[in-house]
């Protein structure tokens, strides 16, 4: 295959990953660490680096959006990036000591879990729940926009969510994602948050996550500059576009994408990691 060739197919993919990855939450590194593995033959250490500067062009494309929006809660974000930017340190740097079968085999089954967990909620409001005391002293609450008028939500089993966090920037940091998908399920299950809040502040925190593994890769030297750069414009163009319409698409269509798309690349990347050509 040409370098053009490659760059092309690595950008459009990019594109596609940006997309998915705004509208769901999941940050884009879920689409392009399988694209590059099962069908371009990279490496999966060199392709987690360069899911990784996605994760950052994506959160850098649609976070400015929800933000502006309405839609991401930045007092929920920072006090939960605490727990993902320790945890993405962790993870990072066991990376290095896992074997790549390993690697893809874990990576394929945290995203069937995600695919399961996001398409069997039934309703999207649950029974009342009383306050959360932690909730209530950090004001982890907001409003969130609507067609007509604005919904008043607040968040729950924060503790819960906190631990989740810190087992999503874990994984961030082993395989190379933004685990915006255990981020999305923190949020929308544990803690009860509207979920065009969960994928919308998932957006806003993965860039910070992905950043603090983003340098260990780089000083290992797994973030190479030709796969890197149409990666990081593919998927900032992608999420871009993805971010004008969140707020256009009903909660089920998002739940639905959110779990078809995972669960597709989740079963590719078990069998590739049990050694089966995909």
């Amino acid at each position: 295959m040409s370098v053009l060739a490659f760059t092309l197919i690595v950008l459009g993919a990019a594109f596609v990953a940006g997309l998915l990855g705004s509208l769901t939450g999941l940050g884009g590194g879920v689409i392009i660490t399988p694209v590059l593995t099962l069908y371009l033959g990279v490496n999966i250490r060199y392709a987690m680096g360069a899911s990784l500067i996605s994760v950052i062009a994506t959160s850098s494309g649609a976070a400015v959006a929800y933000v502006r929006e309405g839609f991401s809660n930045v007092r929920i974000g920072m006090f939960l990036e605490v727990a993902t930017t320790f945890g993405a340190l962790v993870g990072a740097a066991l990376s290095g000591h896992v074997p790549t079968s390993a690697l893809s085999l874990i990576f394929g089954v945290v995203l069937l879990h995600a695919a399961w967990q996001a398409t069997h909620r039934h309703a999207e409001a649950g029974p009342e729940v009383a306050p959360d005391p932690l909730a209530e002293s950090f004001q982890l609450g907001g409003h969130l926009p609507g067609l007509k008028e604005s919904l008043t939500y607040r968040a729950h089993r924060v503790k819960q969510g906190f631990a989740i966090m810190f087992g999503a920037g874990a994984l961030s940091g082993l395989l190379g994602i933004g685990s915006g998908s255990l981020k999305v399920i923190a949020m929308d299950r544990a803690m009860q948050l509207p979920f065009k809040v969960s994928t919308a502040t998932s957006n806003f925190m993965i860039g910070v996550t992905a950043a603090a593994s983003a340098g260990i890769f780089l000083n290992r030297g797994y973030v190479e500059p030709g796969i890197v750069m149409p990666v990081m414009l593919g998927v900032l163009l992608g999420s871009m576009v993805g971010a004008r319409f969140l707020a256009r698409l009903p909660v089920n269509h998002l739940r639905i994408i959110f779990g078809v798309v995972v669960a597709c690349v989740a079963v590719q990347m078990v069998l590739h990691g049990l050694g089966v050509k995909v």
